[in-house]
């Protein structure tokens, strides 16, 4: 498993936690699983975009 140090815009990340919170709850390991599903989809759109 990878580990990634990224800085994120501060009402980004609070609006990203909240919304991770509220669909997780604070279960141990919710940020990972929810920043991974973000960057699939990101990684979905852009090599869409490419084609």
């Amino acid at each position: 498993m990878g580990v990634i140090t990224v800085s994120v815009d501060d009402g980004v990340e609070e609006r990203f936690r909240k919304l991770v919170a509220k669909k997780y709850g604070r279960i141990r390991g919710a940020l990972g699983v929810a920043v991974t599903e973000a960057m699939k989809l990101w990684i979905e759109k852009v090599e869409q975009e490419e084609k």
